[in-house]
């Protein structure tokens, strides 16, 4: 099925793995901590009108408003949206992910999204790929999305969950069996006769957490399951059926039974940590959140209420419970789920993101917080030591009875039935649809001062000497390289005040002396920016003089990050080189070297790069931006 969708948009390339390929793009999204870079790229493009079928904005992850800053982004976001035909999803209507699905989703169709979550839409029947704001400005001026051709991995899926056990533990499970670079350079596509059991909700959550192994997306078919899902939302007729043809062969191949699975849950500092439940029970617990965009559906926070009904939350645990769309939130309501969760003790909060990124529920250092979120980066919490688990609804919601980490099946509790409403609450929504192009054109970009402007950035020079600044280790994410939290995002349009943050995770002194030192080296270990699709993690460091990162190898959005910002991307032909690089690079001929695609040695180091002649162009420019201008 994967490779139908993808022949079915594919501008450029050959369809063969690790070829770059250009793919035409139907649908694009875009969220708020990303979204202020992304009207400023279509600003510095001087786009009149955005060329994909749809766009969509979402307000969902700046929402604590502790001063003037988020107010401001939004307001900027909404001009953008108006000026340039962009749908504006307004702060509480929800998490892009989930209410994409709900409104825009449609199977068949490829979205680009600036946020790696986006291969959630994968549940659908999409090809949605999550990469850098640029990449997306770029779709929506109508450009092709490059990507690599990925391998094609088929995971068939036979069995059933058992009681206790939910889509979160089938990704889960994946990422115990193959951790966080188990899909680096391929899109899983799930098939088998289990999927006749799991709703398009539950794909979603296995979906959405594919980016955790790295994959490039994950895609479901579009069958009785998915029409179901449509026909709730009054979009029926937005269904068309689309399934891999019989017999079809996978690059590589596996199977999972469902009902061998087990309650699991991920360790901190990493979702690939994954361990069964038991094996962590007796970790005492006082904090849980339910939500995110991993765990959105209605049956997630269902469920939850469910198992908490005529109980109390134990004395020493806060549970936060983060709707994830204002639909989701009115029918819990409707269903009594919120008083139910209200009297058990849970703390109700805005729709939206909140946690997951670091805005507000900050968990107290040395306590174990169990969230139903995808990520558990050090950090990424907002909590410097921080201790947070990742789980499904069930075992955070058995957690919050207990207040330590328990498997469900252990407490004698009847895994409850929650029967959910076929139609869902609709025409609630706070989507304000695109203004023709008339009244589009009259329309002022509203930016307040505390709203920067994207970087001016100078060619890659023939000669350099670079120190190097920092040297870091294997899987750092881009939580490590620009923090989000509530400290930093309220800044997410303003590249020079952002840089006070970076790298601050890893060594608070960075930004300092990276100042003084000017163009500069990173060096890092194995799968270097794992993570958020953030390109403020290039942006930023690449203002404060970044010019080449060399690493034993890169996650995939990062690493087109890079070259977009006319950051040079290198790799170790030898890994151990990594042990005796110096504290000082000096490059010769290195245009020409780019240029040509050709090896890089470096005071007798053998260095090289995957870039393709396209990437080169922009690395040499400067970047994407400088590159654009001069073929004007």
């Amino acid at each position: 099925m994967t490779e139908k969708l993808i022949a079915a948009h594919l501008t450029s390339g050959d369809m063969r793995p690790g070829e770059e390929i250009g793919l035409r793009i139907d649908q694009a999204l875009i969220q708020d901590a990303t979204g202020t870079m992304v009207m400023l790229e279509l600003e510095a493009l001087g786009l009149d009108r955005v060329h994909t079928e749809l766009a969509a904005q979402y307000v969902d992850h700046n929402l604590l408003q502790t001063d003037e800053r988020n107010m401001a982004d939004h307001v900027f976001l909404r001009s953008a949206c108006r000026r340039y035909g962009i749908w504006h999803s307004r702060p509480g209507n929800g998490v892009s992910h989930p209410t994409h699905m709900q409104y825009f989703g449609m199977p068949g169709k490829t979205l680009a999204g600036s946020d790696s979550h986006t291969c959630a839409a994968g549940s659908l029947g999409m090809l949605a790929i999550g990469v850098g704001g640029l990449e997306v400005a770029m779709a929506m001026a109508g450009q092709p999305l490059f990507v690599t051709m990925p391998e094609i991995w088929g995971v068939r899926l036979t069995g059933a969950l058992p009681p206790w056990v939910s889509a979160k533990d089938v990704i889960l499970e994946m990422l115990r069996r193959h951790g966080v670079r188990g899909g680096v350079h391929r899109i899983i596509e799930y098939h088998g006769p289990a999927l006749a059991t799991l709703s398009a909700m539950d794909r979603h959550v296995i979906a959405n957490m594919g980016a955790e192994l790295g994959a490039t997306t994950s895609v479901f078919p579009a069958d009785k399951q998915v029409l179901e899902f449509l026909r709730a939302q009054g979009r029926a007729a937005d269904h068309t059926e689309l399934a891999a043809d019989p017999g079809a062969g996978y690059d590589l191949e596996e199977e999972i039974d469902l009902s061998t699975l087990e309650p699991l849950i991920a360790r901190p500092g990493s979702p690939g940590n994954v361990i069964p439940v038991r094996q962590a029970t007796g970790e005492p617990v006082h904090q849980v959140v339910v939500g995110s965009s991993a765990n959105p559906g209605l049956r997630d926070f269902a469920v939850v209420a469910e198992i908490l009904r005529g109980r109390q939350v134990h004395p020493q645990v806060s549970l936060d419970v983060n709707p994830t769309s204002r639909q989701i939130l009115i029918d819990l309501t409707k269903m009594g789920a919120i008083t139910t969760l209200i009297e058990a003790g849970a703390r109700i909060h805005q729709t939206g993101c909140l946690g997951c990124i670091g805005m507000g529920q900050a968990p107290a250092v040395g306590r174990n917080s169990l969230r139903t979120f995808p990520r558990n980066f050090p950090g990424r919490s907002g909590t410097h030591d921080d201790s947070v688990w990742l789980c499904s609804p069930e075992t955070a919601a058995v957690a919050a009875l207990t207040g330590a980490i328990t498997d469900p099946r252990d407490l004698g509790l009847d895994h409850p039935r929650v029967p959910l409403p076929r139609t869902v609450s609709l025409g609630t929504a706070l989507l304000e649809a695109p203004l023709p192009p008339d009244a589009a054109q009259r329309v002022e970009l509203a930016k307040a001062p505390s709203i920067g402007s994207l970087p001016e950035l100078e060619p890659l020079p023939d000669s350099l000497t670079l120190p190097v600044v920092l040297k870091v280790g294997d899987d750092i994410s881009t939580d490590e390289i620009m923090p989000a939290g509530a400290r930093a995002l309220p800044y997410r349009s303003n590249i020079e005040a952002l840089a006070d943050f970076a790298y601050t995770q890893i060594d608070p002194d960075y930004p300092r002396r990276a100042r003084e030192a000017g163009p500069h080296a990173i060096v890092g270990g194995r799968n270097y920016g794992q993570g958020s699709s953030r390109e403020h993690a290039a942006i930023v460091p690449r203002y404060l003089g970044l010019r080449v990162v060399i690493a034993k190898s890169f996650a995939r959005i990062h690493w087109q990050n890079l070259a977009n910002f006319g950051v040079l991307p290198l790799e170790f032909a030898d890994e151990s080189d990594y042990d005796r690089i110096g504290r000082e690079l000096h490059f010769e001929g290195l245009r020409k070297a780019v240029e040509n695609g050709t090896e890089l040695t470096v005071d007798g180091i053998v260095l090289r790069h995957r870039l393709s002649a396209r990437q080169r162009a922009m690395v040499l420019a400067g970047g994407w931006i400088p590159l654009s201008r001069q073929s004007r």
